[in-house]
Formats: structure tokens, sequence, C-alpha cells
């Protein structure tokens, strides 16, 4: 069976990814079975993977599994983070902080040639960078050669500055991050010129998505029991993850919840944070 991709190419419909999925959301294994049955029986030629995604969330909502089902929209989630690039950027600086950094975004720092606004910053006692995020609100849109181009172009500009106090700030290594992924000539020419890349599925061993789970920083947008309107409210007031909520329960009030729904979606907030 051949099913389209986000990028509009054809690929073979492979089971092992879907069960893979499945199993990196915490789904059990009879439970991936049945989904993955459901999902073959009514599989057409030509399907597209977005079709494929929206089958398997609709059976792990039926089975009341929000937890799982949460994790399994994370790459969705994380596209909800719009329609600006801001959230996205908030998110990350969330994600570098979770590792020990003090971020900071948004900045205007002189170059030696121009003046450039810095989407993120980060140091901490032993490290610092720099980061070019790129948002894209559709999966099928990869950053280019372009994008790491004029970045690199960018950072050789500002090379003899620094984004803080101290001798670990001096701006020495760049970042271009993206939630989607970069092509293939943006990669090598990022590992010619020593820009670290990250996407949601690159490097292989330490990439966005992996970062998000091992440390725990889910985007306010991936929970299930709330709205697309009532997330965008919540990341207008500086909500940005799920454990931005749980430190700041009174941000549901506007929302006009009643004591069920928003003990219902505390709850599955602090089940993805890792808490009782």
């Amino acid at each position: 069976m051949q099913i389209t991709k986000a990028d509009g190419t054809i690929e073979e419909f492979k089971v092992r990814k879907l069960e893979t999925s499945l199993k990196r959301a915490g789904a059990e294994k009879s439970q991936i079975n049945d989904i993955v049955r459901n999902v073959e029986m009514t599989l057409i030629e030509g399907a597209r993977t977005q079709d494929i995604y929206k089958k398997a969330f609709e059976l792990l909502r039926t089975n009341q599994n929000d937890p799982v089902a949460a994790k399994y929209s994370l790459r969705r989630a994380v596209f909800n983070l719009g329609p600006t690039g801001f959230p996205f950027e908030d998110f990350l600086g969330k994600l570098f902080e979770a590792q020990g950094y003090v971020t900071k975004r948004r900045l205007f720092i002189k170059g030696k040639c121009a003046t450039h606004e810095i989407d993120l910053a980060a140091y901490s006692p032993t490290h610092s960078f720099v980061a070019e995020a790129k948002f894209h609100a559709q999966p099928g849109i990869k950053s280019d050669l372009q994008v790491a181009m004029y970045s690199y172009a960018r950072f050789l500009d500002l090379k003899d500055e620094h984004i803080c106090k101290g001798d670990q700030c001096g701006i020495i290594s760049l970042s271009v991050i993206t939630n989607t992924k970069f092509t293939d000539a943006a990669i090598k020419y990022a590992s010619c010129c020593g820009i670290n890349l990250l996407s949601w599925d690159y490097p292989r061993e330490h990439s966005l998505h992996d970062m998000i789970e091992q440390y725990g920083v889910y985007p306010i947008t991936v929970l299930t029991k709330i709205s697309s309107g009532q997330k965008q409210m919540l990341l207008a007031g500086g909500i940005i993850t799920c454990a931005d909520l749980l430190k700041n329960v009174n941000a549901l009030l506007p929302l006009g919840l009643n004591s069920l729904k928003t003990e219902a979606i505390l709850s599955e907030a602090s089940l993805l944070c890792g808490l009782k």
C-alpha cells in the first residue's frame, strides 16, 4: 500500500513506523495491535500520513488514554505553537532552561556590520550559544541551504559580541532549530561550517523530539481536554508549557471552565510532567 507524506512524496506504508510511534507515546502492546489492525482495515491507496495519524489519535482518545494520546500528538502540538513563531521561540527557551541554561529571546545585538535580532540566546556556567528558530505551521516545509547560509553569515558578524557578562558568554556557537526538517544540502553545509542543527528528527540520537521527552517539557498545545481557541488564549497569556500551567492554575479562570473540567486538565498536565 502506497501512502502520501506531508511533503507530497509517496512511500510504502510501514506498519513498524506506526507501531514505533504508538509505543513511544506509551501505548500498551494490546492497544497498539488493535490500532494497527483498525488502521490497516480502513487504509486506502494514496492515503495521507495525517489521515493515519488522525485515525490512530481518535482510537487512543476512544480508549480514554489521554496522556498517551497527548504524547502521540506531540508533533502536531508543536505545529500549533503559532501562527507566529514567537510561542515556538518561547517554548525553546523553556526547553533549554530545563537543561540548566539561562535564556533570552528576541534580542537585538549590534555586530561588526549590522544589528541583528536573535531569536534565542542561552548561556550556562560553561557554555553559551545563539540560535535561529525556524517555525513552520505545516510538516511538509523544510529549512533549506539558504537558511543555513544566511544564519552563518549573521553568526560571523556577531562573533566578537557577548550575550551576557562573563567569560562564557561570547557568541562562539550557532544553532539553527526548526520544528520540521532540514534539507540534505542544509545538513551538509552546516556540517562543513560547524553549525549545530536541531530539528524534529535530527540529530538522530538527540533530536528536538528526543529532547522534549527527555526533559518532560511539553507545550500547552499538547493537552487533549481544551480547545484550540482556549490553547491560544493560554499562549497569549504566557502559558507556554504544561509546567507553566501547573505553576499558575489561575490562568484557566478566564476560560470559564467548571471545576470538573479544570481538574481534568490539570490532571492531564500533571501526568505529562511526571507528577502525581
